[in-house]
């Protein structure tokens, strides 16, 4: 039995709009903490505490890290969100794979005007090795873009050597 098998984790960058709103809850909360008997009086209390619980429902999903597994000839994408709950959010099999391909490869070339839908499951960072998975779905083309480990790479190559291309 010759199974591959690898996985990476990536977090990505804090968004300027997660920022935006951490700040803008926070504020609020915070004005309203401050500010809010005077409006509200003892009410303020109960509206102070509605802004913690979705300030405590709404960070966990502002801080995300992607998971790529690698097992077989097929790749699971997860989304964790604050180090500890995890969404499953696709899974491809290499079968259906077109290309594998570093992002900026003429490999890519023949995609670039084509209708693409795209997942980006990378870290945002301007220096990262980021490759585009495409793959065919029914009619629909479907771009996933990710930044694999080496290991993974090479255990990619070892399970579908034609649909990787490294230049």
């Amino acid at each position: 039995m010759n199974e591959s098998y690898a996985e990476t984790a990536v977090k990505r960058r804090p968004s300027i709009t997660g920022l935006m709103i951490k700040g803008l809850m926070l504020a609020v909360t915070l004005f309203v903490l401050l500010f809010g008997i005077n409006w509200f009086g003892m009410f303020t209390i109960v509206v102070v505490g509605l802004l913690v619980l979705a300030c405590v429902l709404v960070f966990p999903y502002l801080n995300v890290e992607y998971e790529y597994v690698f097992c077989d000839g097929q790749v699971d994408f997860d989304k964790i969100f604050s180090g500890n709950k995890r969404k499953t959010a696709t899974r491809i099999d290499f079968e259906n794979v077109e290309i594998m391909a570093p992002v900026g490869s003429h490999a890519l070339d023949s995609y670039a005007q084509a209708q693409v839908k795209r997942l980006n499951f990378t870290s945002g960072e301007k220096d990262a090795k980021v490759y585009a998975i495409v793959l065919r779905q029914g009619e629909q083309l479907t771009m996933i873009l990710c930044e694999p480990n080496e290991k993974m790479l090479a255990a990619i190559k070892q399970k579908a050597p034609r649909k990787l291309a490294e230049y």
